[in-house]
Parts: C-alpha cells; structure tokens; sequence
C-alpha cells in the first residue's frame, strides 16, 4: 500500500489531497472518496485505505479547503459539545455542486497517473459526501460508472442542489444505504429518491438498514456498527467489482 499528498487546483483554490495505491502490479480502478462533515482525520485515511486494499486507487480529497485550516477533529468530541457551532461554517464552505466543480480536477489528476486504469471512475461518501458522490455521476456520466452513498442525507429535498434532480444525467450503477434512525433520510425522502431513480431509468438499489443511526459505517462515530459496515462494504466491493474491474 502507498500513500501519498498531493495538491490538486480545484474550483476555488488548491485541494489537498491523500492518494492511496494497493500494493502490487497495476494499473487499478480509481475511485473518489467524499468525506463527511467532520472532514479528514484518521478515519477517513482508514477507510480510504481499506477501498485501496481490495485493488482501487483512491483519491481523497479535502473538500474543505475553501474554509482554510481545521482540526483533525474527533467527532465524538465535537458531538458532545456544539456540534453545528463548529461544523456548520466548515459545511458552509462547499455543497454539492461546488464538490461536482471540484470533481472536474480530480478526474483531471486521476487522468495523469501511471497506476490508474481506464477513464471509469468509482464514488463513494459518506454523510455529507453521500449526496457528493451521487451529484458527481449526474454531473460527469461518462466518467462515473458506480456512485455509492452511506447514510446520506438531503438526497431528495426541494433546494436546486438536491441529487435526486441529477437522476436523469446518471450512467453509473447506483448503491444507496441509509439509516432508519436519521432525522437527515427520512422514509418520504427515500422513496421520494427512489422514485427518481427509477423514473429515470438509472440502474440502482436502495436500502434502509434497520437499527442502524447516521454514521454507522465510520470506527471514530459513537453510533459505529462493525456488523453493518462488514455488509456495507461488501455491497460497495460488489458493485466495484462488477462495474469496475470487468
């Protein structure tokens, strides 16, 4: 396995980056990883990680550079205090359509490396990331050819950043997991992204894991489930392996 940083000129400035490559010949797939809320810190650098191990090249980026320098933050921490005091301005700094502008360089940078294998890419997020990752396969189809969101939220709301909208420009095979405990995915909107989905055609398959809570896919969050993230993971490496590396 290989790490490395790098700075990225995105939309609005220079995006630093982790790059992670798994361990033997290549080239590989490249997959997108969006972070959540609480932005990059050790979790996400083990999460990502653990998607390059099954064979991909992972870019994460810090989707938070518009706001300047922050943390690592530990989210249980930060949940025990205030929480939107101190997240709500870094969450200011970018949305889903900024993170799809930023998403033209990073594709850009993945189009450079030696390692990585064709131009299809893979996305994943988390949280805040989730509605990122969707957004992203509306905005590039003819890149994006797996987009998956763990517990997301405001993925089919009436704001003009809404994913669900970007249903009809989606090529990619989509994974939708969420939580029947979160206040941000509540059984309308899902149904509601449900139905655009399949109204537009786009090869998906939503899901609600039940007694999970937002969160429950990350080892620092206190709502953390190592059963249902084990199951998660494998819908996600399924749909990579089929969408990905055939």
């Amino acid at each position: 396995m290989s790490q490395e940083q790098v700075s990225i000129q995105a939309a609005d400035g220079a995006c630093a980056a982790q790059v992670f490559s798994p361990g033997g010949a290549g080239p590989w797939p490249a997959v997108i990883f969006y972070m959540d809320a609480f932005g990059i810190r050790p979790a996400m650098v083990e999460m990502a990680r653990h998607v390059a191990g099954a064979g991909y090249v992972v870019l994460l980026p810090d989707l938070f550079y518009r706001f300047g320098p922050y943390g690592p933050l530990a989210p249980k921490e930060v949940l025990a205090g205030d929480f939107r005091a101190i997240i709500g301005p870094m969450m200011g700094s970018t949305d889903n359509h900024k993170a799809a502008a930023d998403t033209a360089a990073f594709l850009a940078y993945l189009d450079t490396r030696s390692d990585v294998k064709g131009d299809k890419v893979g996305t994943v997020g988390f949280c805040m990331g989730g509605g990122m990752a969707l957004t992203a396969a509306g905005y590039y189809p003819e890149r994006v050819a797996a987009a998956v969101s763990f517990h997301g939220g405001n993925l089919a709301t009436d704001q003009p950043t809404s994913p669900h909208l970007l249903a009809p420009k989606i090529r990619a095979e989509v994974y939708v997991a969420g939580a029947d405990k979160d206040h941000s995915y509540p059984p309308e909107m899902a149904e509601r992204l449900e139905a655009a989905l399949t109204e537009a055609g786009v090869k998906h398959r939503c899901e609600i894991y039940q007694g999970m809570a937002h969160g429950w896919m990350k080892p620092d969050m206190p709502v953390y489930n190592a059963r249902a993230a084990e199951r998660g993971w494998g819908e996600l490496f399924a749909l990579y392996g089929r969408t990905l590396k055939g």
